[in-house]
């Protein structure tokens, strides 16, 4: 058996991490690991490990499980997961049938599912991508169709038919003599799994059930605008259903890698661009780095670190909707560390007109200045 893997580690985090300390986690490694970042040889394999690390324990339940297991996997814990639950009652409920068939009742069987599962995926673009739409691949491995036998089950020159031993009831009844009288149970049907069916003879690839494991590539398409955590739906590219049933759909969960200097918000991007004191006090257009391109951004005098010029339709698409959102420019005022001769003049004569005291130069200030030209 293999190695169980550390999620924890992967990600870097402790395991009494909050779902926020294991999210931001995740983006910054991912960003750190993703293959167009990182460039090499390992990355893309690091890249899925910390994806796999994520889904796991990003889930509540499924991080519980791997907390108290080391794995996530319901296969290897000894029970098929919430889904399955009905199978760990099975004895109780042949045992009940047992004593209420002596009474003239017949118990109760479950309902055997023949649709395939939904199954679920995860899948990492960045913001442009988010803004502007992708179409990616996506491999994923699923009990598809059969291919030999085209989902029926049966080998060539069979046929699907009626199971002989429960009459194509799925149950099977019996009854047995005791002190109490004669008692009925009713039981699934072993030979049809309780389906009802047979393929005599069964495929010899899927061993009739009509689907078998293969790996395939889909194509995701990720809408402009989509948010971080939405959900994807594919119809039917989950798991196949038994002898050619509906088959589940694939759930695709998107992540978006956060941005070098952007924030988003809803449909509105922000970001922080330093001014100058001049452009501060007395207004200016500046040039600022948008997500598709520069753009220009406008702000009257009299700025103040904090404020903010809103410029429209900058902003991601809106999915629902027309047009797109705003950027968010939040201005930042940046005082000079260091001055000029020229400049020192300048503002102690601004700072007079204001009657503001200013460091007047002293001869050794003078002296300074003419040495240094």
């Amino acid at each position: 058996m293999a190695a169980a893997k550390d999620y924890y580690a992967t990600l870097g985090v402790e395991r009494t991490a909050s779902t926020d300390e294991i999210k931001k986690a995740f983006r910054r490694k991912a960003r750190e690991s993703h293959p167009d970042v990182a460039g090499d040889d390992g990355a893309e394999e690091r890249f899925k490990e910390i994806n796999e690390a994520y889904e796991v324990l990003s889930d509540p339940e499924k991080r519980q499980m791997y907390d108290r297991f080391g794995t996530a996997d319901p296969r290897q814990v000894g029970y098929g997961g919430p889904g399955d639950v009905g199978d760990f009652f099975g004895g109780f409920e042949d045992l009940f049938s047992v004593f209420m068939g002596g009474m003239g009742n017949v118990g109760a069987t479950r309902t055997v599912r023949t649709e395939g599962r939904d199954m679920r995926a995860r899948l990492t673009v960045t913001l442009l991508e988010a803004a502007e739409g992708v179409e990616r691949e996506l491999t994923i491995r699923r009990p598809a169709p059969c291919a030999a036998c085209d989902a029926s089950g049966a080998a060539p020159g069979g046929e699907v038919k009626t199971c002989p031993d429960c009459g194509g009831t799925g149950q099977r009844r019996t009854q047995r003599r005791t002190i109490l009288g004669v008692m009925q149970s009713v039981t699934a049907c072993d030979r049809c799994g309780a389906t009802g069916r047979v393929a005599e003879p069964p495929c010899p690839e899927c061993t009739g059930s009509g689907r078998a494991m293969a790996e395939e590539t889909v194509t995701v398409r990720v809408p402009a605008g989509v948010m971080d955590g939405t959900t994807l739906r594919m119809p039917e590219k989950g798991e196949a259903g038994l002898r050619g049933a509906r088959a589940g759909d694939l759930l695709v969960t998107i992540t978006v890698l956060p941005h070098e200097f952007l924030l988003r918000e809803g449909d509105d991007l922000h970001e922080m661009v330093p001014v100058n004191i001049a452009q501060a006090a007395l207004g200016a257009t500046i040039s600022v780095p948008g997500l598709f391109g520069d753009v220009e951004a406008a702000f009257g005098g009299g700025a103040q670190s904090g404020d903010v010029v809103r410029v429209k339709g900058e902003g991601m698409p809106r999915v629902r909707g027309t047009g797109r959102g705003d950027l968010v420019v939040h201005l930042k005022v940046e005082v000079p560390r260091k001055l000029d001769k020229r400049q020192k003049e300048l503002l102690a004569e601004l700072g007079e007109t204001f009657g503001t005291e200013t460091g007047r130069p002293t001869p050794l200030d003078r002296l300074k200045d003419w040495l240094t030209g």
